[in-house]
């Protein structure tokens, strides 16, 4: 038996549904593979970790995200949980398996069909921070996802984490690394609450209902975790309508908010406040911390790259990302009192 008749008996078994075949792969998610799936009932989104990267770690991010939106769905727009198989011997690597979500990617470009005005832009700006308000107006927080407690030195510590990391193995000097680490790290605020934060929000992680201001589905929740939801809020209004004059790190993120006339980060942030009712005091501390983080993360391609263990335009493109997400970090420190 191959692993296309391992893969169909076993959706018919576990989940009740006959003629599961899986079609092609699905653009978006850059750590593991999106497939559609034909099925009796419909498609369906096949996601499993790469083939030459299977590991209890990789692994362990898909059945994070799959617990993850199942204890969001229904109350947040997420994709339906239908099944979740820890068993690699049917498709070479544990997999989720959940319902399809019709709707736009956005990235750089505004898609055909869609207004492309600064006011149409606005409105995406404004369901992207709706969509992330009902992730975080979810209290209390659903048995299963974490301990609340602990959450609470979230990101003391993620700072110690990646300052660890980045000093063990470098490739090039980056001092805003430990500058701003060190500064974050005396300086972090006590969280104000705890909720589920998704840990890289930004529009290129939704899916956009097709030629509507309303986001369908919420993708990508590998990372997801219990923390300070202004983790998300400070990523995803730091990439806010950005001044393209200076180097910007991930240029193509959310670029399409880079115009007059937008709503800005500042007022999608109080648009969030209004709908959760927490607080913006420590907000440009997290958009700090949110940027350095990315920064220190994605280094790490960066010094596989240098090694000479990678090659491609993502990797080659990090030689000035880095520097330049550091450079906005510092710039909201300061904002926050950083020498």
């Amino acid at each position: 038996m191959d692993a296309a008749q391992r893969f169909a008996l076993w959706v018919e078994r576990e989940a009740d549904i006959a003629d599961a075949r899986i079609v092609r792969p699905l653009t978006g998610g850059n750590a593991n593979v999106t497939s559609l799936v034909a099925s009796a009932r419909g498609p369906l989104v096949l996601r499993h970790p790469p083939a030459d990267t299977i590991s209890d770690l990789a692994s362990a991010g898909i059945a994070r995200e799959f617990r993850f939106i199942t204890a969001l769905h229904g109350k947040a727009p997420v994709a339906e949980p239908i099944a979740f198989c820890h068993d690699p011997a049917i498709i070479g690597a544990p997999f989720s398996l959940t319902g399809f979500v019709e709707g736009d990617a956005i990235t750089d470009t505004v898609p055909a069909g869609r207004e492309n005005t600064a006011a149409a832009i606005s409105e995406l700006g404004c369901a992207l921070i709706d969509a992330l308000a009902s992730v975080h107006v979810i209290d209390p927080i659903p048995e299963g996802l974490g301990n609340a407690e602990k959450a609470r030195s979230f990101v003391p510590r993620q700072i110690e984490r990646w300052r660890g990391v980045r000093a063990e193995v470098a490739v090039r000097d980056l001092p805003l690394i430990e500058q701003l680490g060190s500064w974050m790290n005396d300086n972090a605020p006590s969280p104000e609450a705890i909720r589920i934060v998704h840990c890289d929000y930004h529009l290129d992680n939704v899916l956009m209902a097709p030629a509507r201001p309303r986001v369908s589905a919420i993708l990508d929740w590998e990372m997801a975790t219990l923390a300070d939801p202004l983790v998300d809020l400070g990523l995803v209004t730091a990439i806010w309508n950005r001044d393209e004059r200076g180097p910007l790190g991930f240029a193509s993120v959310q670029a399409i908010s880079n115009r007059a006339g937008v709503v800005s980060g500042n007022e999608l942030a109080a648009r969030w406040s209004a709908a959760t009712g927490l607080s913006l005091e420590h907000i440009n501390y997290y958009r700090a911390f949110a940027l350095w983080r990315l920064a220190a993360i994605v280094e790490g391609a960066y010094v596989l790259y240098r090694q000479g263990k990678i090659d491609g335009r993502y990797e080659r493109g990090l030689e000035e990302d880095v520097p330049a997400l550091l450079m906005a970090a510092a710039a909201f420190a300061e904002g926050r009192g950083m020498p």
